[in-house]
């Protein structure tokens, strides 16, 4: 019984690891705390994988449970906050890979985005999900994320553009 919960395990948490790992980044912005989060999510993963119905949703459910988990770090825990433009070259590496000046003023400009708005933007485009995934990871209804998604845009072509922002994206 066993070996047939960890082929389950292996065949639908393991290949999510790389995904969870990036979506925890950019929760908590900190890889020695996302290692971490995600290590919990693959152990209550592996705990609840009997429980798991569905196995076309498992995306979702992997994304929720490290939702959560974040959310307990900071049950738990105070961190000591820091201002985002004191951010040094090495919390850039979070941030950015390329050395390319426009990809980092998007970057920047995403991480200066309030949480309710940035959230969704980066599950839709850097984890390739649809908005009824979305809706189902941040537990909101479809409408309300369509919402934070255009406000997202706006505000994010507003902080890259102001001048472009101010014309709602028209010249």
């Amino acid at each position: 019984m066993a070996d047939a919960k960890q082929h389950k395990f292996d065949r639908l948490v393991t290949p999510w690891r790389d995904d969870l790992y990036r979506y925890a980044v950019w929760l908590c912005r900190d890889r020695a705390l996302a290692d971490d989060i995600v290590q919990e999510t693959m152990l209550r993963a592996y705990r609840a994988l009997d429980g798991l119905n569905d196995e076309v949703s498992v995306k979702t459910w992997l994304l929720t449970i490290v939702r959560r988990e974040h959310a307990r770090v900071y049950e738990r825990k105070r961190f000591e906050t820091r201002d985002i433009d004191e951010l040094t070259g090495a919390d850039a590496a979070l941030i950015a890979v390329e050395d390319d000046s426009d990809v980092e003023d998007i970057r920047c400009a995403i991480m200066r985005l309030d949480s309710d708005y940035r959230e969704p933007l980066v599950l839709q485009v850097v984890m390739g999900f649809t908005t009824e995934e979305i809706a189902a990871v941040m537990n909101l209804k479809q409408g309300a994320v369509l919402t934070r998604l255009h406000r997202a845009r706006k505000k994010l072509l507003a902080l890259v553009d102001p001048e472009l922002g101010a014309t709602g994206g028209r010249r």
